[in-house]
């Protein structure tokens, strides 16, 4: 039983996170705009999974229980060359890629390097959401972002606090998944707010 249970929310949320961003790259290409998409909180996500994905590696955790991560940040490159194509200037993009390609190899120069950086993890990863959470007060409209996408990301962190009970009982990545469920729901119920605000004012 414990066994199918593991093996069903890793797949499931392999599966979830294949096609995460696709409801919200879709919704940008449909738009042409990167309206209501915040960069500083897709940056500061990128670099919450680059951090995540490189500390399971370094520490030898199952595969299964990572695997998802080379996925998203691919999913999140796409949509950050979107930003910036509908910007008017794709070229901008370079330097972030640049910085979180080289900042794979110095994560990994010493063990307390990657300590560190898990221990941040949590408030990057929290600080992206925030990023998220504040554009939408600030604009009070929910423009092109996917509440589809943010309530997905909402069940893979429920599954992840599952699999991590189960496997590793990290109490930092514990950590990260609880309070990451939290604010995915929240910016979820926050973008539902202002689609219904902005579907009244028209």
């Amino acid at each position: 039983m414990e066994a199918a249970l593991l093996g069903l929310c890793n797949w499931s949320t392999l599966g979830v996170c294949a096609a995460l961003k696709l409801p919200q790259i879709s919704a940008v290409l449909a738009a042409r705009s990167a309206r209501g998409l915040s960069l500083p909180s897709l940056l500061l996500e990128l670099a919450g999974f680059l951090v995540f994905l490189r500390y399971q590696c370094y520490y030898g955790y199952p595969p299964l229980t990572y695997l998802e991560y080379p996925i998203l940040i691919a999913q999140d490159v796409i949509l950050l060359l979107c930003i910036f194509h509908f910007n008017g200037n794709v070229k901008q993009a370079t330097p972030y890629i640049a910085v979180l390609v080289s900042s794979w190899f110095v994560l990994a120069l010493q063990k307390w390097i990657i300590d560190l950086a898990m221990n941040l993890c949590t408030f990057i990863s929290a600080a992206s959401k925030f990023a998220q959470l504040q554009c939408l007060w600030k604009t009070r409209d929910s423009g092109t972002v996917s509440a589809l996408t943010w309530s997905l990301s909402s069940y893979t962190c429920a599954t992840r606090i599952i699999t991590t009970l189960m496997t590793t009982n990290d109490f930092t990545i514990l950590t990260r998944f609880v309070i990451m469920l939290a604010l995915n729901i929240w910016v979820t119920v926050t973008v539902l707010r202002y689609r219904k605000t902005a579907v009244k004012a028209e």
